[in-house]
């Protein structure tokens, strides 16, 4: 008759496995608290400040701030900004998107380099480029100045400096759903007798409307937050050639607290607003990857 043994080594390693499993239940909180701590103490304390600073005085002085001749032009600047940049950079990122997505063709990967260029480069330094192409010393000074044209320090300025750091989001967006998607049924509608402009508007743009609209909605977010290189090219002339992001930074120099910070909330409720919409879109974009 033999006697089972007592095992040990089954039960040390049963209490091996259970110490990091002990471990790693507080790990993630560690983590997590770690992460809200950071976020608290970099973006939602200072977004809270920014709303109680602004409503400090009530909600109507708050409200005389945003009917403030300064604050209304700047207002309306920075929508015409956003106007113009927003069409131009969506035509311009689906023509580039379709090149790069449908075609391969040497250097294909320095035209996505150079559609990447506004992501690597900083604002100020993108800014400053305008000004060396098309100010009075620039390259193309001369010739504008001759012909009466005025692009630095004016609204054509700001439009360029605008259009280029919001460049690439579209394309960005597009390129990879046009891959995603292929080319098969655009080549079975070109076999039916489709035209080409009647394959984009009713094969290839329903199946990537949910990749542009996420481009336009950062597209236009970028717009209208832009600073570093708007304020390089503008000369921050108010009631002429001041952004809202301007006008936030000259009102709080001019020691005018209540009304930067209410300049301030309105941009930070666009911000709310391009969050919710950019959820929504990738909330609909995970519901048709699963159907």
């Amino acid at each position: 008759m033999t006697v089972d043994k007592p095992s040990f080594h089954s039960s040390a390693s049963v209490s091996d496995t259970a110490k990091p499993k002990e471990q790693k239940s507080w790990v993630p909180i560690v983590l997590i608290g770690i992460a809200i701590a950071y976020l608290g103490l970099v973006e939602y304390i200072p977004a809270i400040n920014v709303f109680v600073q602004a409503f400090s005085k009530g909600v109507g002085p708050f409200l005389s701030n945003l009917t403030r001749p300064a604050f209304l032009h700047a207002a309306w600047l920075t929508l015409l900004l956003a106007v113009i940049s927003l069409p131009l950079n969506t035509v311009f990122g689906l023509c580039a998107a379709w090149a790069i997505a449908r075609h391969k063709f040497p250097g294909r990967a320095v035209v996505l380099s150079i559609i990447d260029l506004p992501f690597s480069i900083s604002p100020v330094v993108a800014g400053l480029m305008i000004v060396l192409l098309y100010g009075r010393n620039g390259w193309f000074g001369p010739w504008l100045q001759a012909h009466d044209i005025k692009i630095v320090f004016a609204f054509p300025g700001m439009v360029l400096a605008t259009a280029f750091v919001s460049m690439p989001f579209v394309a960005r967006e597009v390129i990879p759903v046009l891959e995603e998607f292929g080319k098969d049924q655009e080549e079975a509608a070109r076999t039916l007798g489709a035209k080409d402009w009647q394959i984009f508007l009713r094969v290839t743009l329903p199946s990537i409307r949910w990749g542009l609209l996420y481009g336009l909605i950062l597209t236009n977010a970028r717009a209208m937050g832009e600073f570093g290189a708007v304020s390089v090219v503008s000369g921050n002339i108010a009631d002429q050639t001041q952004s809202l992001p301007l006008f936030v930074e000259d009102a709080y120099k001019q020691y005018e607290t209540e009304a930067a910070f209410s300049a301030a909330v309105l941009l930070a409720l666009l911000a709310v607003v391009t969050l919710v919409l950019k959820e929504i879109l990738e909330r609909k974009t995970r519901i048709k990857d699963v159907e």
